[in-house]
């Protein structure tokens, strides 16, 4: 595991989240932590700009959790370094009846970020070898086509000059109780209660399993997963700065070329 950078490894491997423990912190403190994520976050407005500026590239930032994971939290707090014009998020829930008359990757391409813009799944085509799966809703004769679909989806997107940064937040079940507790007591959270998340936390050791195997066969050398220990907010946030960074300085983003002769205008009095 990188220093601070989530765990993943190489392809072809079976993921084991087992081997990482969602309250991992790797040695930091939050005051600690809480300081590296505020430079982290001046580093990638810096970074972002650059892409925006130059228009020649994007990045795709897929996030997956189980419910109260921090998908939320990570976007509200990770992503809030990003100038709002150039991102863009979406939000994938159960599809419509026009989504559902189409593959099921027609949705999720119609959202993929354009060139200069970063684009976050808030959940994405990876609902389609998760809850379906796990819920039965479609036969195995079905989704177990879906992950080279996946692969080679994700591979045309690469290929066409989009960076995909894949993050699993990785909590327990343990901080999931609490997370539903407080949803449960606390006025201003009452909204966020679904009584749905309980069939699924029923479901826990199902979807753990069934992550692990969509963690596996889509960890791919041009789209890795990053699991990222979740469990502490403010460490959750350090890891996935990090990551983020990681990926867009080895974008090797430039500002355009300035207009020829640019020092020989002369701006006009008014």
């Amino acid at each position: 595991m990188a220093h601070d950078r989530g765990y993943t490894v190489s392809p072809g491997k079976r993921f084991r989240l087992a081997r990482l423990a969602p309250d991992h912190t790797g040695g930091h403190d939050k005051k600690r932590a809480r300081k590296l994520v505020g430079q982290r976050l001046e580093q990638l407005n810096e970074l972002q700009e650059r892409l925006y500026s130059s228009g020649e590239r994007a990045v795709l930032i897929v996030l997956q959790a189980m419910d109260t994971g921090g998908k939320d939290g990570t976007i509200k707090h990770v992503f809030s370094a990003f100038n709002p014009q150039g991102v863009e998020v979406t939000p994938f829930k159960v599809p419509s009846e026009e989504e559902l008359a189409h593959d099921f990757l027609w949705r999720v391409h119609k959202a993929v970020p354009r060139r200069g813009m970063v684009g976050v799944f808030n959940r994405s085509h990876y609902e389609d070898v998760l809850v379906v799966r796990v819920k039965q809703l479609v036969p195995e004769a079905v989704w177990s086509k879906r992950f080279e679909q996946i692969n080679a989806f994700e591979q045309r997107l690469v290929a066409s000059g989009v960076a995909i940064v894949k993050l699993f937040l990785h909590i327990s079940p343990e901080e999931q109780a609490e997370r539903l507790h407080e949803r449960q007591q606390r006025p201003e959270k009452n909204w966020k209660f679904n009584p749905a998340d309980l069939e699924d936390r029923a479901l826990w050791k199902a979807f753990q399993s069934t992550y692990e195997d969509a963690l596996s066969r889509c960890n791919t050398e041009w789209a890795p997963w990053h699991v990222v220990p979740a469990d502490h907010k403010w460490y959750r946030n350090l890891v996935v700065s990090n990551i983020l960074l990681d990926t867009l300085e080895g974008m090797d983003l430039h500002y355009p070329d300035p207009p020829p002769d640019l020092a020989s205008y002369v701006i006009p009095d008014v």
